[in-house]
Order: structure tokens, then sequence, then C-alpha cells
């Protein structure tokens, strides 16, 4: 059985709260947040907006950081934050517990988790998510990476990963800048062609906020699931219509099939997991580019196996094989919806001042994991 689960997506705040960027948060399930929750990572930018993030009602909020949140980067704040915040620098361990100290927060930094809703009353559904706040270095910033390191820092992703919050966009889609230039990551669309996930949020280009629909090409052979061809593996796609900017209508993202066509996309990762054996919430270790830390979130996932072993697929729910996890990605998950949801609309210097964006609804159905705990103790 699945059920509908509603995401709000948001990214590109900037320590503007709702109220100042002019919406009122949507309500719904899950709120992620993909990045750049700050304007230059200050404990103060962080309080504010923690604060509205905190009070918002959703049982679960997912956060990555992403490039201008200096200071939720220990490694990158230790060597540059002067060039910040000068001789007043903020500690990072107190920047990071900020974050994590809520229990409906979740922090993801490079690394999995397997989400179960269990509000009474809401979905009860179960998806595995896999969070990043990583971005191309460009200048002097957070959590940047050079592009020879892309394709061993995106293949940590486990192959069965439902949805993926990255703060970078995939190279070619929600990615375009003013001047018409495709300014994501190569590497990250790559690896999404062998993922396929259901849903891919993300931010960090503010003028390619919106969605695409990317339909994927059948069956890939053994030559291209080696060279990861993630050109070719793109059937089409197809851009989505939203509400233009100040619109008092909600950007809704339908993929049920009730306002727009169903997602065509089968392959669940957990479909049979025994819900009871996982893991309860632990704490977050730091994570750093090549790093696998353990998930320390409302249930344990596990990491993906190192980056060679492409389909080797580790990750899996138990008694799955290589075999299995083969064919659900390339026989059945054959739809992403990729949304980049910035809510600051423009880049500095943003000439003819700032706007914003309101958030991204996203409307998705998930297996409920109830019927699957049934399942498992039939």
């Amino acid at each position: 059985m699945r059920q509908k689960t509603r995401f709000v997506c948001v990214s590109d705040t900037h320590g503007y709260t709702p109220s100042e960027a002019g919406f009122k948060l949507p309500a719904g399930d899950v709120l992620i947040h993909a990045g750049d929750l700050t304007n230059n990572g200050s404990l103060k930018e962080l309080r504010r907006t923690m604060d509205w993030i905190c009070k918002a009602d959703f049982e679960i909020k997912i956060i990555v950081g992403g490039n201008h949140d200096v200071t939720l980067d220990p490694t990158f704040y230790r060597e540059h934050g002067q060039s910040f915040h000068g001789q007043f620098l903020e500690d990072s361990h107190h920047c990071l517990k900020l974050i994590t100290e809520s229990p409906s927060i979740v922090l993801l930094r490079h690394e999995p988790a397997l989400i179960r809703l269990t509000r009474a009353d809401g979905p009860n559904t179960v998806f595995k998510i896999f969070g990043s706040p990583y971005s191309p270095s460009q200048g002097n910033w957070a959590f940047g990476y050079e592009s020879n390191d892309a394709a061993a820092l995106w293949g940590q992703i486990p192959i069965d990963t439902d949805i993926l919050v990255t703060h970078t966009p995939p190279q070619s889609h929600c990615d375009q800048k003013p001047n018409g230039m495709f300014v994501g990551c190569a590497a990250l669309r790559s690896t999404l062609s062998l993922i396929r996930p259901h849903l891919a949020v993300c931010g960090h280009v503010h003028e390619g906020r919106g969605y695409e629909r990317i339909r994927w090409r059948g069956k890939l052979t053994k030559t291209e699931t080696e060279t990861q061809p993630e050109f070719d593996s793109v059937d089409h796609a197809t851009r989505g219509v939203l509400p233009p900017v100040g619109s008092k209508k909600q950007s809704l993202v339908d993929l049920t099939g009730k306002r727009d066509k169903r997602l065509d996309n089968e392959g669940f990762s957990y479909p049979g997991q025994r819900q009871h054996d996982l893991a309860e919430r632990q704490p977050m270790p730091s994570a750093s580019p090549g790093s696998e830390s353990s998930a320390g979130v409302l249930e344990k996932a596990s990491p993906r196996n190192p980056p060679s072993a492409h389909l080797s697929l580790g990750a899996g729910s138990p008694g799955s094989s290589s075999r299995d996890f083969d064919y659900a990605l390339q026989t059945l998950r054959k739809e992403t919806c990729i949304v980049n949801a910035a809510v600051v609309s423009t880049s500095w210097p943003h000439q003819g001042g700032k706007r914003f964006n309101s958030p991204i609804v996203v409307d998705l159905e998930l297996p409920v994991w109830q019927d699957n705990h049934a399942v498992a103790n039939g």
C-alpha cells in the first residue's frame, strides 16, 4: 500500500524568514531545506533560521548545509573563518548543536538515512534519503570540491536511495544562469542516471528554481553502466510550470496522478523491510568528502559500498541481491523529478533588489511502513 506524502521544499533562504520573504510556509509532512540557511554562517543567522524551522509543524525536517553555511563545515572554518568573521570567530560545534538539538530535525552531512513517519494523523510512510551539502568549488566557500573528486564523492550515494537532497543541482537540470550557462555538477547528473531516485531536491543556483521531470532511457548495457554515460541515459526532460514570482498560488508539483501524470518510478528501497530491526536515533558524527559516516537519524541506514562498486548494492534491504536491484534500477525506476527550491531568486549583486520565491510543494506516493511491519510479522 502507498500513501501520499507531502514534501515542502526550500533552499537558499540566506537568513531570511518566511515572513520576510513574503510567504506563509505551506502545511506538509516533511520539510526539506537544501542548504544556504545563512548568508555568512553566523550564529545569529543560524538562530533566526532555526527558530522558524523548529516552530514549523512538520513531523520531520531534513536539512543539508550549503556553501554559505561556513560554520557548519568545521574543517573549512578553522582555515578560513577569519575571512568571514574576523577575530570574532564562531564555535562550529555550537552552531552544529543548534541545528541538531531539536528531535524533529535531521541534519544530513553527506550520508543516508531511513525515515519512517509515525504520526497518528500522518501518512505512515517510509523512504531512504541521502543528503549532502557539497557543491563545486567556486571561490572561498564551504563544502567545496574539485571536479576530479566529484565522481568519487557522488559515488558514495547508496544506489537504493529514494530521495536525494543536494545543495548543488545536477548539470543541465534546474541550473541555468541568466547568461545561459548550465553550472550544475556533471558527475552528480551521471550518478542520478544510475540511481534514478523518485525525487532530487537542490538549490544553489537561484535562477534555476523550478522543477523538471526526467524520463530515463531503458535498460542500460554493461558498457554503459561502467562508463556512466549520463547524458545519453536521459530519454527526455520536461520542465514544469509554476506560478510566477509574487503569485499567491501554491507552487505544487503533483507526482501522484491526481493533477498531473503519476511519477513512473516503482523501485522503492524497502518494500519488505522489518522496521523494528532498525536502530533508533544516534549522535551525528562529522563528515567530509570521501568519508562514509554513520547515519544518525530516526532509523539507521547503511552507507553505500566504495565508489567502485557502483552496482554491488551493499546498502539494500535484507535478503536483496545485486540482481534484484539491477531489475529495480533498470526496469522500475523510469522517471525522476528534480526540484530546485531556491527561495532567494536572484544572485549577488541582486540587480533591481532581492526577490523571493515561495516554497515548492511536492506530493509523492510512498510505501506505508505499517503494512510492511504486518507482513514481516504475519
